[in-house]
């Protein structure tokens, strides 16, 4: 492979890595339970997943030709992604402003960490969770707080409507309920 073309693809790699992550214009808030699951994820790429790597391309690399070693080649692959993840996590968790749902004392209004009742325009009632941004599992319900419908209901009390924008327009929920509970 050409050098410069090479060259070319590891300054952007550098751009990628350098580039501000989504959280650095605000605030990084997040659960307790999320913040351990970055935590895990961290401790797990670096004390199993790097040094098996590790291993794998040292044996490879022992196996001479490198040009044409694809598990020489896959593992410096796998190993870049591996350290360009462990920074990532390493940057957000750095940043990271925990905060305890069971700690909120003004429970009268969603706030971050909050578990919200609503029912939309058809009457179907959803349950969504107020998350930070590395926690969003919208299957699990799990919402930003800084996501279009998890913005608009900050502050929001029981009976209020809200209206907030989505891609086919404007859509109103109401708030039936808000709870502060441990979120898994």
């Amino acid at each position: 492979m050409n050098k410069a073309f090479k060259k070319d693809q590891d300054d952007n790699h550098e751009e990628l890595e350098n580039a501000p992550s989504p959280t650095a214009q605000s605030k990084n808030y997040i659960t307790p339970q999320g913040f351990k699951r970055l935590q895990d994820e961290l401790k797990h790429l670096l004390n199993i997943e790097r040094p098996k790597v590790c291993e794998t391309v040292a044996w490879a690399a022992g196996n001479g030709d490198r040009s044409e070693n694809a598990d020489y080649t896959y593992g410096k692959r796998r190993l870049r992604e591996i350290d360009r993840r462990a920074r990532f996590l390493t940057k957000q968790l750095e940043a990271a402003i925990v905060v305890d749902p069971l700690a909120i004392t003004q429970r009268n209004q969603v706030m971050f960490g909050a578990t919200v009742t609503i029912s939309n325009e058809e009457g179907e009632e959803k349950i969504y969770s107020i998350v930070g941004v590395d926690e969003v599992d919208v299957v699990k319900g799990k919402i930003s707080w800084c996501s279009p419908l998890g913005a608009a209901l900050l502050k929001a009390q029981t009976g209020d409507t809200i209206t907030y924008l989505t891609p086919k327009g404007k859509q109103e929920v109401e708030v039936l309920g808000i709870e502060y509970c441990q979120i898994l």
